[in-house]
């Protein structure tokens, strides 16, 4: 039985995904050759990551207006060390905005290359909402943010308006809500929340906002180099980047952005719905900022985990356990999950409810 799949990431992907990249795995383009061993030089894949990359562009509605879409190495977790080391100048700052615990990574690795300033924290109380009424300095070299917090379960609803750079991680939101795109320089997500498997990571980059940092960087973490280079400046990560793309392929069958968020919309409003009307389970975010992609909830009384963890595992629901940083429960609702797995938990949910 195909389990209901509420994991944080690696996540769900659609089926039609699973089937085309389960037979490129045996036979890619009927070349009689994996796409698990054909040269990235070859015309074949050449082929795939130009789709992938134009088709990134296309989604986002940011072709020809001066970006360019990179299939890289490392993760997200990579990308807190690129941003820094490609937009802050020598004895630079940055901004940011602290959100949870990826967000606070960030922070991290860019205090490696200048003066990073905390501009706004919801730390104080375990990353439960967005900061909010924050101000960015004029002279940042560029602001940072996270659209999406995977483990506690908030989202950024509104974007600050600013004269500076303004870089976005959008690991476990991208291509699931519109936004005018055209407003970030520079945005980044590891694809295994809400595009594709683990091992590639997308960035999307406002080429004029490159090349004036004064410092040398390394080629393998330059992003004019891998723009030159077209995501191929060493070898890149085929497969994932394949299944990327088959993943691309179905958002725009599907009717695109627009298209998928109405859908998630009705997702989380199901959920959120049941949350607030059971008297049973609460909410862990603040109402105002909650994610759509990652809700998070507690049971009221914790004596009835036992039952309920019973009740969703026979369902055949799979990765609902909350992060060990908020615990209780977290349900993933990426853009793959069906409408029909979230009515399968909000059933058990009611059915704890007729049962205590």
């Amino acid at each position: 039985m195909k389990k209901h799949n509420y994991s944080a990431g690696p996540c769900i992907l659609p089926q039609e995904v699973f089937e085309k990249s389960a037979q490129a795995v045996l036979d890619f383009n009927n070349s009689g050759l994996s796409i698990l061993e054909i040269s990235h030089r070859s015309k074949d894949f050449v082929a795939v990551m130009e789709e992938a990359r134009a088709l990134v562009l296309e989604l986002l509605g940011l072709e020809g207006k001066g970006y360019q879409a990179l299939f890289l190495h490392g993760g997200a977790s990579l990308e807190f060390l690129m941003v820094p080391y490609n937009l802050m100048r020598e004895n630079g700052k940055a901004a940011y905005l602290d959100t949870g615990t990826w967000a606070n990574s960030a922070i991290k690795e860019a205090k490696h290359f200048g003066e990073t300033l905390l501009v706004g924290s919801s730390k104080e109380e375990n990353y439960s909402y967005i900061p909010k009424d924050y101000l960015i300095p004029s002279d940042v070299d560029y602001f940072h943010c996270t659209s999406n917090n995977t483990i506690f379960g908030t989202q950024m609803k509104t974007f600050p308006q600013t004269n500076v750079p303004l870089v976005c991680d959008m690991s476990s939101d991208i291509f699931s809500r519109k936004l005018d795109f055209s407003q970030f320089d520079l945005i980044y997500a590891g694809a295994q929340k809400n595009m594709g498997p683990a091992g590639v990571t997308l960035v999307v980059v406002k080429e004029e906002i490159l090349g004036k940092t004064g410092r040398t960087i390394p080629n393998m973490l330059n992003y004019q180099q891998h723009i030159a280079k077209e995501s191929m400046y060493n070898t890149p990560p085929v497969f994932p980047t394949y299944v990327s793309l088959l993943t691309l392929q179905w958002l725009k069958n599907k009717g695109g952005i627009a298209a998928i968020e109405k859908v998630n919309e009705t997702k989380a409003k199901l959920l959120y719905t049941e949350i607030d009307r059971n008297p049973l389970f609460k909410g862990a975010a603040a109402k105002e900022d909650r994610s759509f992609m990652n809700a998070t909830f507690l049971l009221e009384n914790p004596a009835h985990q036992e039952t309920f963890d019973a009740l969703w595992k026979a369902a055949g629901i799979s990765g609902l356990n909350g992060h060990r940083s908020v615990g209780g429960y977290r349900a993933s609702m990426y853009n793959a999950l069906p409408l029909e797995s979230v009515q399968v938990l909000v059933d058990v949910m009611q059915d704890l409810e007729s049962k205590v």
